[in-house]
């Protein structure tokens, strides 16, 4: 099932470690991205039954839901860099990057570039806030610098820039306007797309269709209101654009498994 995510990168965790000869980490499955990029020595990375021998100045990505293998080399053990996020803009710029499970691997051939960026975001000099907005910042920075030097030269790079640019506004509109009586007809005509275009394109890059996006999204926003005492299952249907309070019900069931009132009896 595809959760909602958001349209902004999220930055998880970041670090630098010097390996201990062999290291192994895995076989493991992660729930969201990380970039390991190798500053000293070399390594071995393996996924869907690949195996990348790594050295200095080369990067790998591992994908949510992958099981990878990645072990320091035993004369020469790595030194790397990593940072892990997630969002649904991440995984655009990573296919703008031509990275993927398929084509994990990238090479930078100016390593200072990177480092500076990896070493920014591992400084803990600010406050937590001020820290979390800078690390996003430069996660979208180094995001648009290995589309500058691994996506470059992808055959077809601007017709999918135009179809994720789609997608992108598809989706901010929904998350705008899903309090509103709206329908996919009114999101293709707001972005100027056919409808069977957009649900083309939509199913490709999120694996879901619009309007089950939309469900999934409204149902999200009403599972958030349900812990307000105050507002009665009719209010958060109105709340997240479903006037029938009984059709509201139908979806929640769909979408949770549960009916609104034994949802919110559970988790309120």
């Amino acid at each position: 099932m595809v959760l909602i995510c958001s349209l902004q990168t999220r930055c998880s965790h970041c670090g630098t470690e010097n390996c201990a000869p062999g290291l192994p980490y895995g076989p493991a499955v992660r729930d969201h991205f990380i970039i390991h990029f190798v500053r000293e020595g070399r390594g071995v990375f393996q996924c869907r039954d690949k195996v990348y021998n790594i050295e200095a100045g080369q990067g790998f990505l591992i994908c949510p839901d992958e099981i990878t293998f990645y072990q320091a080399d035993l004369i020469d053990p790595w030194k790397y860099s990593w940072v892990g996020f997630h969002g649904f803009k991440a995984e655009l710029y990573l296919k703008q990057a031509a990275l993927s499970a398929e084509a994990p691997v990238f090479r930078c051939m100016d390593p200072s570039q990177l480092e500076g960026i990896f070493d920014q975001m591992i400084s803990k000099t600010e406050e937590k806030t001020v820290r979390e907005l800078r690390l996003v910042g430069l996660l979208n920075i180094l995001l648009s610098k290995l589309i500058e030097i691994n996506g470059a030269c992808r055959p077809g790079l601007n017709t999918e820039n135009i179809s994720e640019s789609y997608i992108t506004k598809a989706i901010r509109y929904m998350h705008t306007n899903y309090s509103r009586q709206i329908s996919i007809s009114d999101i293709a005509r707001d972005i100027g797309l056919n409808i069977s275009y957009l649900g083309i394109i939509f199913k490709k890059y999120t694996g879901c269709t619009p309007q089950e996006y939309l469900i999934r999204l409204r149902i999200a926003k009403a599972c958030s209101l349900m812990a307000n005492p105050s507002l009665s299952i009719r209010n958060i249907s109105h709340s997240v654009g479903y006037d029938d309070v009984f059709h509201f019900s139908k979806m929640f069931k769909k979408v949770k498994g549960l009916c609104p009132r034994e949802y919110r009896k559970i988790n309120g």
